[in-house]
This record gives structure tokens, sequence and C-alpha cells, in this order.
């Protein structure tokens, strides 16, 4: 008998064995496999021994399923409820979608479900709930719906729960409170709203909360400060209410992280946070927080990261910044950020005391002023240095090109004089410089060549003046923005900027540069943005800028460009705007593309000009191919005719002259047909040499005599 047993024992194990081979092999029908991770998964091999597949030692049956990371697709079959000995699934980090099937539930063993970073889809089924023996439901990112099921309640081993990116709805439910052994709750990234239930407190062992970008509200849960056990508080991105409790400070002992930004919290900082001595990050960014920061950062030793900022801290004093100061302290501080506040009063030098370890400072949008200390060389590890928009005066020290490390340098709108140093050009690592809306005179270094990794590059607004140095445009990695508009740079644009081929915005608009635009631009194939309106350019537009085939917005106004509008201009793709207003072109305008539109072209100012839509009351002109003709027919003729006219000109005056001469000639020698001459001697013979008895009269001019001229004849 005990040995039919036996047999009968083993039989049952093969069988069920059997079950869980076919099971992965149904599995395996709906897998899209591309790396060949289930190709062992057949009959020649022991399933214990397949990929993935771990087998109990007792009875040889399935225990666990892992295909994490493995770039599997296709949906997970149902059979994955008759692999009832298991107690791992993990399927994380691959292709799967659809619906977790709803046979898991049969699965009364389960301890671990793994389906992160996949496309699963639908509800959690609640048939879940069985699976009483759950530690770890671990399906974030996936496109899950439908609310947090009750059913969580029932999982009273969980001690992981992650949830966040996903499309969950509803409210959370009080049952949360009856999970005694959660340690990592994370539901943040999902769509639930409504208050957070005060049975949250009673998680007394959850070291990690995170309820971060969702729509909750009410008033800032105080049940948060009866879990003495949490370590990071991720709350951010809410519709949280009220001011923090004091409480926060006093109760959570082994708190590191508390991000509570992007709320509407309001009131005080409380100083209790003071006591949170193990906080290594703080951020309270983009509430309505008020009034002057007066927490002990002497006491936070552990600080790494601190943001403040778009609140409405500082009194616009001068003791508004004196926390600085006591943060010096902080040796392990990485990141300060205070943007967007109401912080006054002068910048502090101990500024340059904070730790070498510091890597940003974000200070920009205050009413900050005083100058900027040489001694910030210390801060070495700076990757980003932003005092945008303050009342900063003084210069640009020198120093600021030992930072050597800095990627980011923002100094737009304060009053900052004086020259831009040479020693910018050391910072061969700075990726955007913004200098603009200050008072810089001088011209740009040469050595800004140097900065071989800057992207952008804005200097409006300022006094700067000179010709532009070649060396900027050999920055070829500069492709944001080069916005140099509103100084006064004169001369030529060199040659050089064709090198910025990836350069997406240049804005020089507004100085006082000249001769003819570079024919050289058209090498910078991406850019979008080309403003060069208010210099005195002339010139034509060149026809090799039918090459900017990126093109949203061309300003060349205000210049002193003439000859006719290119027609290729037409064919730009996604040229937006067109302003060619107040210059000296003429003859057609075109009529497709950008022209097409009167709202998005500008002409005025151009008196020549003619044709063109009829919204644009031009007056109208001949086709261009007659206007041509008609041209050079004139070119050719009018000399033509001119030479005529000065030779017929000549001939008759040469002919005149000649008639009159004949006649002159004729008539002498009809007078002297009709009046021969006659000498003295022969008047006084006739008149009896003047005889007084022929004398017949006196006139004016002296006495008259008859005679015959015939006697003695």
């Amino acid at each position: 008998m005990t040995f039919l047993f036996l047999l009968n024992s083993h039989s049952c194990f093969a069988d069920s064995n059997e079950m869980d081979r076919l099971a992965l092999l149904a599995i395996k029908s709906q897998l899209q496999d591309p790396l060949g991770v289930t190709k062992s998964w057949n009959n020649s091999i022991n399933l214990c021994q397949w990929t993935g597949v771990t087998c109990g030692h007792r009875h040889q049956r399935v225990t666990e399923l892992d295909l994490e990371s493995q770039n599997i697709g296709g949906f997970l079959s149902p059979y994955i409820g008759n692999l009832s000995f298991l107690r791992v699934i993990n399927l994380a980090n691959n292709r799967f979608h659809g619906q977790i099937p709803k046979e898991v539930g049969r699965l009364f063993r389960l301890e671990t479900i793994v389906l992160s970073n996949n496309s699963f889809s639908g509800k959690i089924p609640t048939n879940l709930s069985r699976c009483f023996n759950l530690i770890d439901f671990w399906v974030h990112t996936n496109n899950l719906v439908g609310e947090i099921q009750a059913i969580i309640g029932n999982w009273l081993k969980l001690e992981r729960l992650s949830l966040y990116d996903n499309q969950l709805t509803g409210q959370l439910r009080p049952s949360i409170g009856n999970l005694s052994a959660l340690q990592t709750f994370d539901i943040a990234g999902n769509k639930l709203d409504g208050r957070i239930p005060d049975s949250l407190g009673q998680l007394r062992n959850l070291n990690y909360l995170g309820t971060s970008e969702n729509d909750f509200s009410g008033m800032f849960p105080l049940s948060v400060c009866n879990i003495s056990s949490l370590d990071e508080a991720y709350l951010f991105k809410n519709r949280f209410k009220g001011s923090l409790p004091v409480c926060l400070g006093f109760n959570l002992p082994k708190l590191t992280v508390l991000v509570v930004a992007q709320n509407n919290l309001t009131g005080f900082l409380p100083q209790s946070l003071s006591n949170a001595s193990k906080l290594e990050w703080l951020e309270l960014n983009e509430n309505h927080f008020s009034g002057q920061v007066r927490i002990n950062f002497n006491s936070l030793p552990n600080l790494s990261k601190l943001y403040l900022g778009r609140n409405n801290l500082g009194t616009r004093t001068s003791t508004d910044l004196d926390f600085i100061t006591l943060l010096t302290n902080c040796s392990k501080l990485v990141k300060l950020g205070l943007v967007f506040n109401r912080f006054g009063g002068a910048l502090p030098h101990s500024i340059a005391n904070l730790s070498t370890t510091m890597t940003l400072i974000a200070m920009a949008g205050n009413q900050i002023s005083g100058t900027i200390p040489p001694e910030i060389r210390n801060l070495f590890n700076l990757n980003g240095l932003g005092l945008e928009y303050n009342q900063l005066t003084g210069t640009i020290p020198p120093a600021i090109g030992e930072l050597r490390n800095l990627q980011y340098l923002g100094l737009v709108g304060n009053n900052i004089r004086g020259i831009i140093p040479d020693s910018i050009g050391n910072l061969t690592l700075l990726n955007i410089l913004q200098l603009g809306f200050n008072k810089l005179q001088g011209s740009i270094p040469s050595y800004l060549g140097k900065c071989q990794n800057l992207m952008q590059l804005s200097a409006p607004n300022n006094q700067l003046n000179g010709t532009l140095p070649p060396q900027i445009f050999g920055i070829t990695p500069l492709s944001k923005l080069l916005d140099l508009s509103e100084n006064h740079f004169s001369g030529s644009i060199p040659l050089e900027v064709g090198n910025l081929k990836s350069l997406v915005q240049l804005d020089i608009s507004r100085n006082h540069f000249s001769n003819e635009i570079p024919v050289t631009l058209s090498a910078c194939t991406t850019l979008e943005y080309l403003l060069m309106q208010g210099n005195s350019f002339n010139g034509s537009i060149p026809q090799s800028l039918n090459a900017l085939k990126s093109i949203k917005e061309l300003d060349l106004s205000c210049n002193n460009l003439s000859g006719q509008i290119p027609i290729h201009l037409q064919d730009l793709p996604f040229l937006e705007y067109l302003n060619l207003s107040y210059n000296h072109f003429e003859g057609e305008v075109p009529k497709k593309g950008v022209f097409s539109n009167e709202t998005r072209i500008s002409l005025t100012g151009n008196e020549q000009l003619c044709g063109g839509l009829g919204e644009l009351h031009l007056p109208a002109c001949h086709s261009v191919g007659r206007r041509k003709e008609t041209i050079t027919l004139l070119k050719v003729v009018i000399p033509v005719i001119g030479l005529v006219l000065i030779l017929l000109m000549c001939f008759i005056v040469v002919y005149t002259r000649r008639t009159k001469l004949a006649h002159k000639l004729s008539s002498a020698l009809l007078m002297e047909q009709q009046f021969p001459i006659v000498s003295y001697a022969e008047l006084s013979k006739a008149t009896k040499e003047f005889s007084s008895s022929n004398r017949i009269g006196k006139g004016s001019f002296g006495f008259v005599y008859k005679g015959n001229l015939g006697e003695g004849g």
C-alpha cells in the first residue's frame, strides 16, 4: 500500500507539473518575443530550466515567472491563473498591452506582482482581493483606469504599493488605513481627487508617501504628522490649501524629503522645520507663502536642495536675505532656488561662502541690489548662476571667468555697467549666456569665440558698439538664439555668419549695421526667425535666401534696401510673416505664398511697388516680361533716334548756311545788273562837274543833282 501511495503521489506531482507546462506554453503563444527569450520553452527541456522560470524544490512547481526587461510584447494570457504555486510575477519594462487577466486573482500564494513600465490598460481586477498574501504590487507607468478599489484594504501584508503614472480616477478610500504594514505608497501622476482621508495617519510603518500630480484638494493633510516613520513625502502639484502644519518639524524625526510645491498653500514657513535635522531636500516653490524666511538652517547640516521660488517670500527690506549666511553652514548644499519672490536688500557677499559643492544658484525676479562679489570664484563647482531681473549694479567681475564648470550665466534685466570681461572666454562649458537689458558698453570680446559649447547668446538692449568679431560666428554649436538687438553695433555682418548652420533665431535689429546682406546667410538653413530691421543695410535681397526653407519670420524693414522683391520669397513653405516696409523696393509684388494674405506681410513705405493683392491697394503694373522687353527695346531705340536727330540737325544747319550764302551771291549779281557801278568821273561829267544848273534840290545828306550818264558815251 505504501509503495502504491508513493507512485500515485509522484503521478500527481507529474500531472501538476504538466499543467504548469501547458499554461506556460499557452502564455508563450500570446507573446511577441523578438529576442527569442522564450525559445527554450519547448518539450526538449524541463520547464524548470526554461528561461525566466523558477520552480520550487519540493514539488517542482513554477513559483516565479521573471521576464523583466526582455522587450517582450503581446498579451498576458489568462492561463497565468493555472500556475497555482506562483509567488512572483515580474514582467516589468516590456511591451505588454491589454488588460490584466482576472485569473490572476486565483493565485492566492502570490506575494509579488510587478507589471510596471508596460502598456496594460483597463481596470485593476477586483478579484485580486483574494491575493491576501501580496507584499508587493507594482503596476506603475501603464494605462490603467478606474478607481482604486476597496480591495486594497484586504492586503494586510502589503508593504509596497506603486500605482503612479496611470489614469486612475476617484477618491482615495479610508480603507487605505487598514494597510498597517505599508511602507511605500505611491499614487502620483493619476487623476485622483478629493481629500486625503485621515486614516492615512494610521500607516505607522510608512516611509515613502507619493501623492503628487493629482487633483487632491482641501487642507494640507494634518494626519501626515502622525506618521513618525515617514522619510520621504512628495505631495506636489495638487490643490492643497492652508498653511504647513507646525507639527511637521516636531513629529517627523526621520524626514529627509519634503516636496509640496505647486499647491495653494499660504502663510509663513513654519520655523519648526529647523528641528527636522535630517532634512536633505526641501521644496516649497510655486505656492503663496509670505514673510521672511525664519528657518534656522544651522541645524540642517544635511540639507542639499532648497527650493523656495515663486512665492511671496520677503518684505523688500535689507534683512530679507540674512538666512543666506545661515546656509553657509550647510556643507552639503548643492542647489538653491529663490526665484520670483519679494526678497530685497543687497546681495550678501556671504553667498560666496556657501558650500563648494554648490552647482546652482537661482535668484531671478526679486529686488536684490548691490554688486556681484569677486569672491564668487570660490564656488568653482557652479553649473548655473541666475541673477536675472533684479537691481544689481556695478560690473561683471572678471573673477567670474574662474567658474570653469559654469554652463548657464543669467544677468539679464539689471543695471550692470562696464564691459563684458575677456575672462568669460574661459567658460568653455558655457551653454547659455544672457546679458540683455543692462547698461553694458564696449564691444563683444573676440575671446567669446572660445566658448565652443555656447548654444544661446543674448545681449539685447545695452550700449554695446563696434563691429562684430568674426570669432563669435565660429561658435558652430550656437543653435538656439543669437540676439544682439537694440545696441550700437556698426559695420558689415561678417561672412562667417554662414558657419551658424544650426541657428534657429538671429536678431540683430535696431543697430547701425550697413552694407549688403551677406549671401552666406543662405547656409543657415535651420533659421526660423531672421530679424534685421532698423539698420542701414543696402543693395537688394540676396537671391540665395531662397535656401532658408525653415524660415517663419523675416523682418528687413526700416533699411535702405532696393530692387525688386525676389519672387522666390513666395515659395518659402513655412514663412508666416514678412516685413519689408520702409525700404526702396520697386516693381511687382508677388501674389503666392506669404503674399497671398495681406495680414502676413507689411510693405508700407515702398512707393515704387505695384501689383500684388488688391487688398494692398497698390497701383497696377505691367507684366514682368513685357516690361523687360520694353526696357530692352528702349535701350536700343533711344540711342539710334538720338544719333539720327543729331545727324539731321547737322545736315539742316549745313544746308541752311549754304542756301543763305547762295542767296546773297544771287542778290548781289541781280543788283549789279539793275544798278551798274558808276565812277566818280562819270558822275562829274554827267552833272557837268556838279554845275548849279543841274542842281535840283537839297536833302538831309546834301545837294541833289541830275545828270545824263549816256552823254559822251
